[in-house]
Order: structure tokens, then sequence, then C-alpha cells
């Protein structure tokens, strides 16, 4: 596939174009998995993706794999350590908000029975199929991205704006935005039936 049939967001770095090409915009069901993506896209707050993603692997370190059961447990030692790790972001507030976010995660599984449920009847279990021809078509929040933001600040989570969410619904395939000539794009509505 050639660069200019791709999304032109992930450009040439091929860590960005492996994520284009395998995970975005593929649908996630698994609970776990759409935990730690929710908390990598707070993380972004103010950043690029790519800054993040070139860090999954030490995120997941530094943060039990993201196990919420764990991370609910961290103590001021352990926001210090994190504060001091030079493999994640070190903002108080993005170490505090992973804390808040999986006793939020916690609530929604106790509440709801899932978090892959309760995050996907924003969108009625199926993945929105846009057909965006250009990058600037492609909103940056929608109603479901605000209902979504807004349900879970209910639930304690932050660092979920509905700039957060509606990236995080386009990563995880609860909205397909690749363009429309993307080869991504029949890929992931594929995916979706």
């Amino acid at each position: 596939m050639t660069n200019t049939e791709r999304c032109s967001w992930c450009g040439n770095d091929p860590l960005y174009v492996r994520y284009h090409d395998t995970v975005w915009g593929r649908p996630e069901y698994d609970d776990r998995a759409l935990f730690e993506k929710l908390c990598l896209d707070g993380q972004q707050a103010g950043l690029s993706w790519i800054t993040i993603l070139r860090k999954q692997g030490t995120y997941r370190e530094a943060y039990d794999d993201f196990d919420p059961e764990k991370i609910i447990q961290y103590d001021d030692e352990k926001v210090a350590q994190l504060l001091e790790n030079p493999g994640i972001i070190r903002n108080r507030l993005k170490v505090q908000s992973v804390i808040k976010n999986a006793r939020g995660y916690l609530k929604i599984l106790e509440d709801e029975g899932s978090f892959s449920d309760f995050l996907w009847s924003f969108v009625n279990h199926s993945p929105i199929q846009n057909r965006w021809t250009s990058m600037s078509d492609v909103p940056v929040t929608t109603p479901e991205s605000e209902a979504m933001s807004k349900a879970l600040k209910r639930r304690g989570f932050t660092f979920v704006g509905p700039t957060i969410v509606y990236a995080f619904m386009q990563a995880t395939g609860m909205v397909n935005d690749h363009l429309a000539q993307c080869p991504q794009h029949s890929a992931c509505r594929e995916l979706a039936l």
C-alpha cells in the first residue's frame, strides 16, 4: 500500500503505519483492552499520539498491565515512583487519572457487568461507518462522544473529554473514520459485519 492511499495522519513512521494498518479502527470488545486504550488516550492530552504509542510498553509495565484491581491500590509512594519514571508522561493529574479511571472501570463492571457493553451502547453496539474523503471532513467530536464523555465523567473518569473520547472511539473501531479511499476502511467495515 502506498502512503498516498493511507490516511495521511500516520505519515511514514513505521510504528505509526503499523498502528494505522493493524490496530486503529478495528473493533475492540475486550474490557481490559478498552480500559488501557482509554487511559492511554487520556495520557495523550496535549501531545501527539505517536509520543504515547512509543511509550506503550513502558506504560504497561509502569501500570501493572493496566490491571484495575492493582491500580486502585496505588498509594502516594507508588504515585511518586510513577512521577519519577522517565518512560511515561510525568504529570501528576495524568497519573492520578489512571487511578480514578480504574475505580470508575470497576464501578461500571459492578453496575453494568461489562465495560465493553457499556461503551459500545453509545453506538448501538455497531460501528458507525463514515465515508470521509478528506481529513478535514472528519469531526473532532460527535453527539455520541459527548454522551460517552458525560457518562464516563459521572462515573469518576478524568481526561475523558469529548475530543479524547472521539479519538478513543475511532481507535477502537466504534467509528470507522479511515478515509473512504484507504484500504483499511473496507477492512474495518468487514470486521464490523
